[in-house]
């Protein structure tokens, strides 16, 4: 059985539950979060916590259970904590800024890279250079962080670009003069 999958899940006070047939909803303060449920995957309701059980033993079946119960989990978290990540801009006069509900970012083209912010994210950018995306769905957050990325993936030569934070970008030797 999978280890994961046999953890409850605590729901917090603030949090409100509702279960659905092959649906989830879950909300509190950080906002709503819907998500379908594997029809081979059950979800119990006991007091102030959530289990998932698997309807077989079968390897799938099971590999199913520990992730609906991770993905459940990501919800409460999300909509209580929320989740965040952290991007940097390397590069000189390379910058980032907030226009409405538009990320500008200039990134040595010839032009300047829109991005529209999209419905339950925050973007805040601080220095010019420290992109800050914030959301209640954990997957949501990272698909919107790795298309901003995307625009100007750090390069190895001079490790220009836009990375995560913390992240180490392997340099690479350049040419050299015989």
């Amino acid at each position: 059985m999978s280890r994961i999958g046999k953890k409850p899940i605590l729901i917090p006070d603030k949090v409100q539950v509702t279960l659905m047939e092959n649906e989830i909803e879950v909300k509190g303060p950080g906002g709503a979060l819907r998500r379908n449920i594997p029809p081979r995957v059950k979800v119990e309701r006991d007091n102030a916590q959530l289990v998932v059980n698997s309807m077989s033993q079968e390897r799938s079946d099971r590999a199913l259970q520990g992730l609906a119960r991770a993905l459940i989990a990501n919800m409460v978290i999300g909509v209580t904590q929320g989740f965040q990540k952290n991007l940097e801009i390397q590069g000189v006069g390379y910058r980032a800024n907030v226009e409405g509900k538009n990320l500008v970012l200039d990134l040595g083209y010839s032009h300047q890279i829109r991005y529209p912010i999209p419905e339950g994210i925050q973007i805040s950018v601080e220095k010019n250079v420290n992109i800050t995306v914030k959301g209640s769905d954990k997957q949501q957050v990272g698909d919107v962080a790795a298309d901003i990325r995307g625009f100007r993936p750090p390069e190895p030569y001079q490790g220009k670009g836009i990375r995560y934070q913390n992240e180490y970008v392997r340099r690479k030797e350049g040419k050299k003069n015989a």
